[in-house]
């Protein structure tokens, strides 16, 4: 398992999705970033690559629950 050592700011970056879209998939039990005792999130490169499918299935016409069905979208 890769290390999960990007802030959210840099995953927003990375993704294009704003940091209320990122708290949103996570709400929705869709990503699972890690949290410093502070209480940070911090993303591996793998939560990277499965916002940007998220993201791409969204926009094919998928919805956040038909994404939570799915098997790779379940916890880890």
């Amino acid at each position: 398992m890769e290390g999960k050592v990007m802030n959210i700011g840099t995953v927003k970056e990375l993704t294009g999705l704003s940091e209320r879209q990122i708290r949103y998939y996570e709400e929705r039990k869709l990503v699972f970033p890690d949290r410093t005792k502070g209480g940070a999130r911090r993303y591996s490169f793998e939560d990277v690559s499965r916002l940007r499918e998220i993201q791409q299935k969204l926009k094919d016409g998928f919805h956040t629950f038909e994404l939570k069905s799915m098997k790779q979208y379940k916890g880890n």
